[in-house]
């Protein structure tokens, strides 16, 4: 993850020390995000920290606008019923912009992690400076439309197609090609006048996957980015892994020039359905109006099956996840196609088998990508 830069993070949201929360304040807050509904009380039982501590902690935390109290839990044992804990979503909000080849996303969220914008820009033949100022355009409706506060403005969560280079260099598809190999941070920071956190949009749509998808059930997964490429990232014990420069993930690493083009990347499926006489002009059409019977998609499916299976085989063996998303832009349909086509090279020893990972269609609807840039703001600084 890069972010750029976090000492233009307004005063107001900062402690006494110039840090959003401390260590135990951003422990506490992962213990509330993760667990929906748990009370004061229950928190000491999950800390190395005495109740003293935990109450104090929490009762600071009150006081700035970051957690609110709710109802007690009902029967919750003798003595005084323990209140219990949200993340006071009013305290701030962030906007995600994910970039991809064809759209950008936008998506508006408060600190609670609560949706409260999303809309998209059809890129077509628009500069990198007209696009920004649509979002910008964007972004202020939204604000006039919720009644948000520009004091409550936490930053900017952007994501772009493309693998990391340096800093916040990225290495973008053909299409984005304005926007690639040139510093995002600075530019984007001047342009919206808050911090801005850059990441690769597989990367975004996988913490978006840890923190409202699958990640909420299992802690060690593996996710499948299908878009105009083809990506992702790795998640252990809930957390994003970037290893050493940022590209953990890119699985289109893995095979020479010659499969590259059998990869499960969408644009080569686009462009099957173009020859096929569909006029099919972006991914995000694509994945709207999505048929398995149209021409062409049985084609590609049988072309990429063993690139597509020799990756999820490379995955179970290197990283032994607990599952495997299918994300990004890929239809739901065309996923269980993969999914059924999937060929597992494992050879059971004594009549038993390695414990497979569960391969799981993505439950988010809307841009995953977007959302997971909205969020990183607030999980680099709060929890």
């Amino acid at each position: 993850m890069t972010y750029f830069p976090e000492q233009l993070i307004a005063p107001h949201f900062l402690r006494e020390g110039g840090e959003v929360v401390s260590p135990n304040e951003r422990d506490l807050l992962r213990l509330i995000w993760r667990n929906p509904g748990l009370s004061r009380s229950e928190i000491t039982g999950h800390t190395d920290l005495t109740q003293q501590s935990v109450y104090r902690i929490i009762d600071q935390l009150e006081e700035r606008g970051i957690v609110s109290f709710g109802s007690p839990k009902p029967g919750a044992g003798r003595g005084q019923p323990s209140p219990t804990l949200r993340l006071e979503g009013r305290a701030a909000y962030s906007c995600g912009i994910s970039v991809n080849t064809d759209v950008i996303g936008i998506c508006l969220m408060d600190l609670s992690g609560k949706v409260l914008a999303e809309s998209s820009i059809t890129l077509r033949e628009r500069s990198m400076a007209q696009s920004l100022d649509l979002v910008r355009e964007q972004l202020i409706e939204h604000q006039r439309e919720n009644d948000l506060s520009d004091e409550a403005f936490f930053g900017i969560g952007f994501a772009i197609a493309g693998f990391h280079v340096s800093g916040t260099r990225f290495n973008a598809p053909l299409p984005l090609h304005e926007w690639s190999l040139i510093e995002l941070g600075p530019l984007l920071t001047d342009f919206f006048k808050r911090p801005v956190w850059v990441h690769n949009g597989g990367k975004a749509g996988t913490v978006a996957e840890s923190m409202f998808g699958a990640g909420r059930y299992i802690r060690h997964f593996a996710y499948l980015s299908f878009n105009y490429g083809f990506g992702g990232g790795l998640v252990s014990n809930g957390e994003l892994l970037h290893s050493g420069v940022g590209n953990a993930g890119e699985f289109s690493g893995m095979y020479d020039a010659e499969e590259n083009k059998r990869r499960p990347a969408l644009q080569y499926l686009i462009e099957n359905l173009n020859r096929n006489g569909l006029d099919i002009p972006s991914i995000t059409y694509m994945r709207k109006h999505f048929d398995a019977k149209w021409p062409g998609v049985a084609e590609w499916v049988d072309e990429v099956t063993p690139a597509y299976s020799r990756l999820i085989n490379a995955i179970w063996a290197i990283f032994d996840p607990q599952g495997i998303v299918f994300g990004g832009q890929i239809p739901p349909a065309l996923a269980q196609m993969l999914i059924d086509r999937t060929e597992i090279f494992d050879r059971p020893r004594y009549g038993v088998a390695r414990p497979r990972p569960k391969l799981i269609i993505s439950e988010i609807a809307t841009d995953a990508s977007a959302m997971g840039a909205a969020i990183a703001p607030f999980k680099s600084a709060f929890y």
